[in-house]
């Protein structure tokens, strides 16, 4: 069964201004400004006054309008991304040849996984800050204001370090997220 019109509404927090232009939505903050397109998706965005975003649908049947609430969620990314940021931190576990994290110019090295001399080369995204945590050892902190870029480079570092042709309930080297979530809010995982 099709609606005739579905609708949901999002607020605005003040400091943030988000601009709509054609399914095109920029939203700016005191970090910095993040653009997305919702080309793809029959939604019709509205701005009413400068602290409501209305979101509508027309003649939706259950998978269109659930394309509604995700749209929703990402703008919700997106201001929560320019207000507050995000970060995954990724933990080191080895039994006995130690990971080595080295950064060269947009670059992560990780070298020395199960003592093979391959040396993997993972290009870091635009606005995404890799650094060792200084206070717990063999700890990765991934920051950005982007929640799809920060949480790429961290499936990035994973994947990199996956243990192939071994039994991988014995071999559980790797590097593995251990928090993420927005700055200030982090959840163990």
């Amino acid at each position: 069964m099709r609606l005739i019109q579905s609708q949901r509404t999002l607020e605005i927090p003040e400091g943030v201004t988000v601009d709509i232009d054609a399914r095109n939505v920029t939203v700016t903050g005191e970090r910095g400004t993040l653009n997305r397109s919702f080309k793809h998706v029959s939604v019709e965005l509205t701005k009413e006054g400068d602290n409501k975003i209305v979101l509508s649908m027309y003649f939706g049947n259950r998978k269109q309008l659930a394309c509604l609430r995700t749209v929703e969620s990402h703008i919700k990314n997106m201001i929560t991304g320019v207000t507050r940021g995000y970060t995954y931190k990724m933990r080191m576990a080895y039994a006995h040849f130690p990971i080595t994290i080295e950064f060269e110019e947009g670059l992560l090295l990780v070298k020395n996984f199960i003592g093979q001399r391959l040396s993997r080369a993972l290009k870091m995204p635009e606005g995404v800050q890799v650094v060792k945590s200084g206070d717990v050892k063999d700890q990765l902190e991934i920051t950005g204001n982007d929640i799809d870029a920060v949480s790429q480079m961290a499936a990035l570092i994973h994947g990199s370090t996956r243990v192939i042709g071994k039994d991988i309930r014995k071999f559980l080297d790797g590097v593995y997220v251990s928090e993420k979530g927005a700055n200030g809010n982090l959840v163990a995982v």
